[in-house]
């Protein structure tokens, strides 16, 4: 296979843009390439164009069916009409890329049409508009049951325009529109629209995608409806079946867990003190699994009997948080069906309180943590009260963080704010997690999120800024790139050198970035010359010693001269034969001498970056000694 078509591949791998797909027939063009091998090549770039337009074609359908699919399970799952036509909406609206979608509903009693549902709308005018029947391109679309589309629609002169109609489309500066009907049988009870404020042209697999949202639609309505009519027939046979329950031992055993659970939920009880309750009562071992909701999570809310086990989703706002699983009881009669689905209900709420509970906590220490950036002349006191509930220790040395996911090299992306958006939510909710876990803090900030963690025995910034790196990366599959400051000791009695110290550890973290090292953790220290550039306390000795300081320390164990060598070595232009004129010894004094070196700093101390770090810590070390007469 040939280099070009590799580099066809690999941009098909990548998802590169179509106008990069040029640049291999030019680049063969330019090196001279004969006419049968250009016209292969341009041949090879016609292939994979149409791979890349097959490929993309595909993930455009995936989208389509996930969504339409998300739409099924919002309708398995329905509780409320007006969120699941909301949703239908705004998938809608996302998919055909159109700037505005609404949906309309006839009402009989009226003798009108009204807006139920609108996204991307900015008219008022538009948003309450109430339309006569069989007026506007709604109406049309209404009286023949099919879809209209029109690419302007002042100029369109097939469905009749009203004063009223013309003023809010005009109002919300709609110009090309697509209708198609919300059908039960072969009644029409509205109208799914998407609508753009420019001329464009809606395609055939548009039409039909609308219009299977629009099915959906329909069939939520009609659901809705019936679940009224069902609710209102299960409410009065419900209330003629209390004289007869009222003595049956069942609705006894029900009773009795009505109050167990009652009690649970109002002395803390968990989620698996429910299901303990349950199964004495029930006769039963029932378990709580977040796996395994199966045919549950599409019963709407009931138990369902899966084999020999009785299974009740435990759900809530169309999530699906696990389910109750009842075993050995097959032959289970519907009160005890009800018990078991009551129980999955106070699961539900109890899961939801413990996760509400979690992140009301994550903001407190979110706040405790801005207020420590942003306002460090707080009182101290309330701020170590506050410390003190989040089980935070004041009192040891502590190091903020800077985390941020940089994405090194990726392709440009279309939806980058959106993503990014989401990026620090998760990074946010991973950092949140971790600082609990260590009893910092964590708060989202600068497009990144920052960290107050507490230092472990024997552990440094750079090694805490490696593990938060690991830690976070880990969790989010993602490289997530972590810069720290130096340690700040008991840093609620010196508020004022928290948010000094963030700005270290966002330098040491935009200094990462520009090393190419993203995805990385590290302290100033860990940079060299440049951390001791970075660092707010300008650590000389400690670079010193880092750099040369097992150099320094054998010339004083030994009594030998490598420091001077070193210093005569770099100022000959690393040439040993001046060297040895510098230093009146031997060349091969020299030699021995550097090679010493080169044991103790390891073999790249030749290198420019390491080179350069060397000669400025002997600098340094040379004025050090100036200055204390060593």
């Amino acid at each position: 296979m040939s280099h070009e078509h590799v580099s066809y591949l690999e941009l098909l791998a990548r998802g590169a843009a179509t106008e990069a797909y040029d640049r291999p027939v030019l680049l063969a063009r330019a090196s001279g390439a004969g006419t049968e091998a250009l016209a292969e090549l341009e041949e090879a770039k016609q292939l994979a164009l149409r791979v890349r337009a097959e490929l993309e074609g595909r993930r455009r359908r995936e989208a389509e069916l996930s969504a339409l699919f998300a739409t099924a399970h919002d309708l398995a799952g329905l509780r409320d009409l007006d969120a699941v036509l909301r949703a239908i909406v705004q998938r809608a609206r996302s998919l055909l890329g159109t700037e505005v979608a609404y949906l309309s509903l006839n009402d009989p009693a009226a003798g009108d049409t009204y807006m139920r549902v609108t996204e991307g709308s900015v008219s008022a005018r538009f948003q309450q508009v109430r339309l006569g029947m069989g007026e506007g391109l709604g109406g049309l679309v209404a009286q023949t049951a099919r879809p209209y589309v029109t690419d302007d629609y002042f100029e369109d002169p097939r469905f009749q325009h009203t004063r009223t109609i013309d003023a809010a489309v005009r109002d919300e500066g709609l110009v090309a529109i697509l209708g198609v009907p919300l059908s039960l049988g072969s009644q029409v009870i509205g109208v799914l629209f998407a609508a753009d404020r420019r001329a464009r042209v809606f395609e055939r697999e548009q039409v039909a995608l609308l219009g299977s949202f629009a099915a959906h639609a329909a069939v939520a309505i009609d659901t809705a409806n019936l679940l009224a009519e069902t609710r209102s027939a299960l409410a009065e046979l419900e209330r003629a079946n209390d004289i007869i329950r009222e003595h049956s031992a069942v609705i006894e055993r029900a009773s009795e867990v009505h109050d167990r659970l009652s009690e649970l939920v109002l002395h803390g009880g968990g989620v698996h003190d429910v299901a303990e309750a349950v199964s004495e009562v029930l006769g039963g071992t029932v378990e709580f699994s977040e796996e395994g909701a199966g045919a549950a999570r599409r019963a709407g809310g009931h138990a369902v009997r899966e084999g020999d086990d009785w299974v009740a989703a435990v759900s809530a706002g169309g999530e699906t948080l696990g389910a109750l699983v009842l075993h050995g009881q097959p032959d289970l009669d519907p009160v005890d069906q009800r018990t078991l689905e009551r129980a999955a209900l106070v699961t539900s709420l109890l899961l939801l309180a413990r996760r509400s509970a979690g992140e009301a906590e994550q903001r407190v220490r979110g706040e405790l943590l801005d207020d420590l950036l942003d306002a460090p002349d707080r009182d101290r006191r309330l701020l170590r009260e506050r410390a003190a509930r989040l089980r935070t220790d004041s009192e040891a040395p502590h190091v903020v963080l800077a985390a941020r996911i940089d994405r090194a090299g990726a392709a440009p992306d279309p939806d980058a704010g959106g993503r990014e958006g989401a990026d620090r939510q998760r990074l946010w909710s991973a950092a949140t997690h971790l600082a609990a876990t260590r009893h910092g803090l964590a708060s989202a900030r600068d497009g990144g999120t920052v960290l107050l963690l507490p230092l472990g025995p024997g552990e440094s910034a750079a090694d805490l800024a490696r593990q938060t790196a690991r830690s976070l990366g880990g969790t989010l599959r993602e490289p997530v790139t972590v810069g720290a400051s130096a340690p700040v000791r008991a840093p609620l009695d010196r508020p004022d050198q928290v948010a000094v110290a963030y700005e270290e550890a966002r330098r040491c973290l935009d200094a990462l970035v520009l090393l190419h090292r993203s995805g990385q953790g590290a302290a100033a220290e860990d940079l060299g010359f440049l951390g001791l550039l970075l660092a707010d306390g300008r650590n000389v000795d400690g670079f010193v010693d880092r750099t040369i300081g097992q150099v320094v320390a054998y010339d004083r164990r030994r009594g030998t001269d490598l420091v001077r060598t070193l210093d005569a070595y770099f100022a000959s232009g690393m040439s040993p034969a001046r060297t040895k004129d510098e230093l009146h010894v031997h060349v091969n004094t020299v030699a021995q001498r550097l090679e010493r070196v080169g044991r103790l700093l390891g073999p790249d101390w030749q290198s420019p970056s390491r080179a350069l770090e060397i000669q400025l810590a002997l600098r340094l070390h040379a004025l050090s000694d100036a200055v204390t007469g060593g």
